[in-house]
């Protein structure tokens, strides 16, 4: 997929915005006619329980760029429509479909695709998995930062039992999210478990015994953190966790000077003073503006980075 370069456009409402219709973007709390702090997007294919497709790639690759520069969006939530958060690819379509035919060295996998859209928005995602998921399903959401589940769900990771690989950047994810001996357990039976099992350590952040009780439950989340936390300061402890240097000195120094910057934020001045008022914060430090002399302190790969946005708004 080629970028545009050029900087975003901004709509004064996302619901007006046209998806290829396997994915639905709406605002929160419903019937908003402009653009909240939390924004929902759903899988949209509920006949074929929301199994993926190369279209949900594109509204993902097209709405994500969005959130991200968006100082007005704080929280996505990903859902799924009906009862199913999604069954993997399309079985009936193929794999081969999700791609053109061109050499494996400039293949990119469409999972993988909407992963990086979703972990290089720097607003947070919490994944509201209503209903069983597999394979990509699954995959799909591990850049999340949180995951609810319902208990009478099945989930699982079973590409070995569809003769393929780990795929949507997984083999990064899920092992330093549950650990090496988890992670080698779900991908080498490629069996499907309730989202109790053992196996799936601390996956999931929360299980709920009731499937209509998923999405409120992530919205409810999505709206606290909306109201109370610094995006700015989200992002970046979200990035020296995941793009962590490496090794506790390093680690040390990059956080001494991630945290000076912090020290002199606005965002630092609004939080302070918000709590001594006992009043909310009204935080708007925006990274594009005011960024970390360090950031970004990792190397840069040009598989599609959003630009900025093309006003303030």
């Amino acid at each position: 997929m080629i970028f545009d370069p050029k900087p975003l456009e901004l709509p004064d409402s996302y619901e007006k915005v046209p998806t290829t219709g396997h994915v639905l973007v709406s605002h929160y709390p419903p019937g908003s006619p402009t653009v909240t702090p939390v924004m929902v997007v759903t899988l949209n294919r509920p006949a074929n329980n929301n199994a993926f497709t190369g279209q949900m790639v594109q509204d993902f690759e097209k709405f994500f760029p969005m959130f991200d520069v968006d100082e007005r969006v704080k929280v996505i939530v990903l859902t799924g429509a009906g009862k199913i958060f999604c069954a993997g690819a399309d079985l009936d379509i193929g794999f081969n479909s999700h791609v053109e035919q061109h050499a494996a060295a400039n293949h990119r996998d469409g999972g993988g695709r909407v992963v990086l859209a979703i972990h290089r928005c720097r607003k947070p995602t919490i994944a509201a998995m209503q209903g069983s998921a597999v394979g990509v399903g699954m995959t799909m959401t591990l850049p999340a930062m949180i995951r609810i589940a319902y208990e009478k769900g099945k989930y699982g990771f079973v590409f070995g039992r569809r003769g393929i690989v780990l795929e949507s950047c997984s083999s990064y994810f899920l092992p330093r999210l549950i650990g090496f001996s988890n992670a080698n357990y779900l991908v080498g039976t490629g069996a499907v478990f309730p989202p109790t099992s053992k196996h799936f350590g601390d996956l999931f952040n929360e299980i709920l015994p009731d499937a209509s009780k998923v999405l409120p439950r992530a919205l409810e989340l999505a709206t606290e953190i909306a109201e109370n936390v610094s995006p700015a300061s989200s992002y970046l402890n979200r990035a020296l966790m995941w793009r962590n240097p490496g090794t506790v000195e390093e680690a040390h120094l990059l956080e001494s000077q991630i945290l000076y910057h912090s020290f002199a934020s606005d965002d630092q001045k609004e939080g302070v003073q918000a709590f001594f008022e006992k009043r909310k914060p009204n935080f708007r430090a925006n990274l594009d503006d005011n960024p970390p002399a360090r950031l970004p302190w990792w190397t840069e790969v040009d598989t599609g980075r959003a630009p900025k946005a093309s006003s303030k708004l």
